[in-house]
């Protein structure tokens, strides 16, 4: 086995100080020099940067169990408990083997309406020729899906119990993240109480939720069908606190993501008039005056294809990471216990390699949901394996409905003397100081 070749550094930190100042710069660059694999360090810290589509297939499926989620994404514990995006193992196993069923195609058609009529809604306000925040619009946007699909709160009530607190927390969590030294929950900051009292308020909505959907008839939301299932081996469902940790977990990651799926899409789309026409051209072809629901999707093809493509030059699950458990062989390399390996969707997904034109916006690239010739985890927005995002379906109807409904009714353009447009990785791959747009309404 080979040993894996790594840049040098005499700083004590290693090369965490160039990574946090521009975390995309400093992968693209490594890309450009290395072809498999590539080490830094973070400190004490060794980090195995994978730029090769069997390598990362290596690590998210045929030998996943050698891994677990790396230390930074641990500090999600404080908010998501033991939910699917933190847990590990034999819990994560059960987790998954419970919630799977109300992740189906079938379970997730039921919520097309829902996803309409508050698109609708929330559009309906928007004047003719105003300015936007359609950064801040998208987030608010998919949380209000989310928490109707999740809780059936109407969109002012998930703003006003669940998502103000939210945002805080991102926020917060988003800064310890990317800290070298943080002070313990347990010390009385002020950012510390800001962080723990968000937390607080949230679990107390849904602990009070859950309490009272045990003692009456449970509704058909997404919280519903999690307090119905049960393990098909055990028999057994889930304590409210498991209710808890899932339903945070699906609460964040179903509105965060898909908030900045769309933001780019629609950054896209003003940039590029030809692809917007076609859109536009579908869309009316498909829907004419009628609102868009779950049977439209078949044949809104371009409206898909467009969002794929959006999701590949900007993903919002940017960087996975693992620790290895165990010394393990990825390839022709020897990961050893308690090393860091990263995958970046960004990075290869950008790829002249295994993309043509990597750097352009082309929706046609994509047929039947797939780019022909392209190794299957050279593209991998939704991750990979058994830790395969559970809510891709959820998310691509989502964000397929809500674009149709918003192009149905307004032109969406970037605002005059706009700030020049950078990705900004955080937690996810979010448009730094947000997206400025005109709306104007079609006529």
């Amino acid at each position: 086995m080979l040993e894996v070749k790594g840049l040098s550094s005499y700083s004590p930190l290693g090369h965490l100080n160039e990574f946090r100042k521009n975390p995309l710069l400093f992968l693209s660059d490594l890309s450009k020099n290395y072809d498999t694999i590539v080490s830094f360090r973070f400190a004490h810290r060794k980090i195995n940067l994978l730029l090769e589509p069997d390598l990362i297939k290596e690590v998210l499926v045929t030998k996943q169990n050698s891994f677990h989620k790396s230390k930074p994404f641990q500090e999600m514990k404080t908010l998501l408990g033991e939910g699917l995006l933190t847990s590990e193992d034999e819990v994560h196993m059960r987790q998954r083997r419970l919630i799977q069923p109300s992740f189906t195609k079938l379970h997730i058609q039921s919520y097309a309406e829902d996803m309409v009529n508050t698109t609708e809604e929330f559009i309906r306000p928007w004047k003719d020729g105003e300015e936007r925040l359609i950064s801040r619009d998208m987030m608010e946007l998919t949380l209000a899906i989310i928490a109707k699909t999740m809780f059936s709160m109407d969109m002012k009530q998930g703003h006003e119990r669940v998502g103000k607190h939210f945002d805080i927390i991102m926020d917060l969590a988003t800064k310890r993240i990317r800290s070298v030294l943080k002070a313990p929950l347990t010390l009385n900051t002020p950012k510390n109480k800001s962080l723990t009292g968000a937390i607080k308020a949230i679990d107390k909505v849904l602990f009070e939720i859950i309490e009272k959907r045990n003692h009456s008839d449970t509704k058909d939301d997404l919280l519903g069908l999690l307090m119905r299932a049960r393990d098909e081996e055990s028999k057994q469902g889930m304590t409210n606190q498991q209710l808890r940790d899932e339903a945070m977990t699906i609460f964040l990651a179903g509105h965060e993501t898909t908030a900045n799926a769309l933001s780019w899409t629609l950054y896209l789309l003003s940039q590029h008039p030809d692809k917007a026409k076609l859109l536009y051209e579908e869309v009316d072809r498909v829907l004419g005056s009628r609102r868009a629901d779950f049977h439209s999707m078949k044949d809104l093809i371009y409206t898909q294809q467009i969002i794929l493509e959006s999701i590949r030059l900007f993903p919002p699950a940017w960087l996975i990471s693992r620790k290895a458990i165990e010394d393990v062989r990825i390839g022709d390399y020897r990961i050893h216990k308690g090393e860091t390996v990263m995958m970046s969707s960004y990075i290869l997904q950008r790829s002249e390699q295994y993309f043509s034109n990597a750097g352009e916006f082309i929706p046609e690239r994509f047929k039947n949901g797939k780019v022909e010739g392209v190794p299957e985890h050279a593209y991998f927005p939704f991750g990979g394996g058994p830790r395969v995002c559970i809510g891709n379906h959820f998310a691509m109807m989502e964000a397929t409905l809500v674009l149709a409904t918003i192009v149905q009714n307004y032109v969406i353009e970037l605002a005059p003397n706009h700030h020049q447009v950078e990705a900004e990785p955080l937690i996810t791959l979010r448009p730094k100081n947000g997206l400025r747009m005109i709306v104007k309404k079609r006529k």
